[in-house]
């Protein structure tokens, strides 16, 4: 992906953000944006961090039979519990990996913070391997700076 269309869906969000006053459907809108303008995301969805677990809230592709993971566990739990982001180019050689669909070839998920605080995190599956780069990563630390205040407030 071309940093022009980092920038734009980048844009998009920001635009999205801060004209939506509802926390869900700012979720909603995030993850519907993301989805729409970056081609190589299959599944895109945001957890929020409820006591230790991560709840499933607002996502688009396949349904996941992962509603809830425990800090931890998985890919999703461990880059909570390590606050940092985490790229998989191949999950089938990740023993975290919690799979959900079988075409699934790689995952990025990217804590989101208030303060020292994980509030949520954002989960993206490809289907295509090694799908996601430092573009990737620099755009949805991004989103998750911009989505921290809407999901703190809400929390």
């Amino acid at each position: 992906m071309s940093v022009d269309t980092h920038d734009q869906t980048l844009a998009n969000i920001d635009d999205a953000i801060r004209t939506e006053r509802d926390p869900e459907r700012a979720m909603r809108r995030v993850v519907e944006v993301l989805k729409h303008q970056m081609p190589h995301y299959t599944w895109v969805g945001i957890y929020l961090l409820e006591g230790d677990e991560l709840v499933l809230g607002p996502f688009l592709g396949k349904p996941s039979p992962h509603t809830r993971i425990r800090i931890g566990s998985g890919i999703c739990g461990a880059a909570a519990r390590e606050r940092e982001t985490i790229i998989v180019d191949d999950v089938n050689a990740d023993s975290r990996y919690l799979a959900c669909s079988l075409e699934t070839k790689s995952e990025i998920v990217v804590p989101i913070m208030s303060g020292a605080r994980v509030v949520g995190e954002i989960d993206i599956d490809s289907d295509q391997p090694a799908a996601f780069g430092d573009g990737d990563k620099r755009l949805l630390e991004s989103v998750a700076s911009l989505l921290a205040p809407v999901i703190g407030s809400s929390a």
